[in-house]
C-alpha cells in the first residue's frame, strides 16, 4: 500500500494527520510506503488535484470518497467530517475504512493476475 500525504508549509494538521495514519496502519496491521508531497502554488495544486491540506491519499485515492471527484482545488486547509462536526485532521474511522478499501482492490488485483506458470 502506498499512503500520500499532501500538504503546504504551513499547515497544522501535517504531522497530527501522519501520526493518526501511523496508528491507523499499527491497528489495521498494515505496513504501508508513506510519502509527503509539498504542494507549494495553486499550479501544483491543479496537477496533483490537490483538495486542501492535508489531503490522504491510499494507492493513489483520497480517503474520503466524496473529494474524490472535487475540482476545487487549491493550497488551502482541509477539513474532515466527524460525527457531525468539521475538523482539520482526518478522523481515525475514515482512515481506517480507506486503508481496508485499499487493502481489499490490492488483494483483488493479486488474486486476478495471470500466473503463466499454472
Amino acid at each position: 500500500m502506498r499512503i500520500e500525504i499532501l500538504y503546504f508549509d504551513e499547515c497544522p494538521n501535517r504531522a497530527p494527520a501522519v501520526e493518526r495514519i501511523k496508528e491507523a496502519l499499527r491497528l489495521e496491521l498494515l505496513t504501508a510506503e508513506l510519502i509527503e508531497v509539498n504542494v507549494q502554488d495553486a499550479r501544483a495544486a491543479r496537477s496533483l488535484r490537490f483538495v486542501g491540506s492535508p489531503t490522504v491519499r491510499n494507492d493513489g485515492n483520497d480517503i474520503e470518497i466524496t473529494a474524490r471527484t472535487s475540482k476545487d482545488f487549491g493550497v488551502f486547509c482541509r477539513t474532515y467530517s466527524d460525527k457531525g462536526k468539521r475538523v482539520g485532521i482526518p478522523p481515525l474511522d475514515l482512515i481506517r475504512s480507506a486503508m481496508r478499501e485499499a487493502d481489499a482492490a490490492s488483494a483483488d488485483r493479486r488474486e486476478n493476475e495471470w500466473d503463466p506458470t499454472l
